[in-house]
């Protein structure tokens, strides 16, 4: 009998996720641009915009929090897991998504100079059985909603983002390339079925290789399941993407086209945006 995993989205809300992840890189440097100006006293106490201009573009990497202390300077213990930071912002369009902790977090976000305000966090509602990762999620929302002071430091491709919270806290993050900024693209999206168990495929330089077994999934405009495709061996992995042995996955990926690849190497890159579906499956009968 299968055991189904508990999801942080189903199927028919693919297209609702609040990362919107497979939607193109924002290309809001902080000038404002066309999004939504910040309400409050932002208006007058921000610097002239070309005091956050930056030649990174936010939304082309995804920015890993290396630290974060309260307005007193002592490390905010809240954020941490086991004396560690594994929180992870991206930013898409205005939104503003946050991952690592417990479930998935996104909020709406607007700039305007050296400035950029998060409003409306929204979470998915997926249960945990350590806490500490559901208390990262309600602080990171904490910290960062409302209207704090951001800087980009240094230069691509390992960029620094420092961001001084309303209640005078500093978040220090470092970036990094997302895959629609290192393959110069958008990507396509796609869904594949990822077979409970690796499968020997005749690798031409490696024999006995173990190869990802695959089919191509769809959904129709409600996010209901259509006729999946055929079962075939994938020759190279899914970038970002760990097989657990015993377990069925629905992921969408991002595949982008390499440009140039070596002679033996494969001329497109499978990239893991997200798992959809996850199910333990029984080992088969010997």
């Amino acid at each position: 009998m299968n055991i189904t995993r508990p999801l942080a989205f189903s199927a028919a809300a693919l297209s609702l996720a609040l990362l919107a992840a497979c939607a193109a890189p924002s290309h809001n440097t902080g000038n404002g641009g066309d999004t939504a100006k910040p309400a409050g006293d932002i208006a007058a106490t921000a610097e002239p915009a070309a005091a956050a201009k930056s030649a990174i573009d936010l939304g082309g990497y995804k920015w890993n929090l290396d630290s974060a202390t309260d307005s007193a300077g002592k490390p905010i213990a809240a954020l941490q897991r086991e004396g560690k930071y594994g929180l992870q912002l991206s930013f898409v369009k205005d939104r503003l998504g946050v991952s690592g902790g417990c479930n998935h977090v996104g909020a709406m976000y607007a700039l305007k100079g050296d400035r950029i305000e998060v409003k409306q966090f929204q979470t998915t509602l997926m249960a945990c059985q350590d806490q500490r990762l559901m208390q990262m999620d309600s602080e990171i929302a904490k910290q960062l909603e409302g209207n704090a002071k951001f800087a980009v430091e240094g230069e691509a491709p390992q960029p620094r983002l420092r961001l001084t919270t309303a209640s005078g806290s500093t978040l220090s993050l470092s970036g990094e390339p997302t895959a629609e900024t290192r393959y110069g693209s958008a990507g396509a999206t796609l869904f594949f079925e990822v077979d409970a168990q690796r499968r020997t495929c005749p690798h031409p330089l490696m024999p006995k290789h173990q190869c990802l077994w695959v089919r191509e999934r769809s959904y129709d405009g409600n996010g209901v399941s259509q006729a999946p495709g055929e079962w075939q061996f994938l020759y190279q992995d899914i970038e970002g993407y760990k097989h657990e042995a015993g377990v069925r996955n629905v992921v969408r990926v991002k595949k982008f086209d390499i440009k140039n690849p070596p002679a033996d190497a494969s001329s497109v890159a499978y990239v893991l945006d997200m798992v959809v579906e996850s199910e333990l499956v029984p080992a088969p009968k010997s």
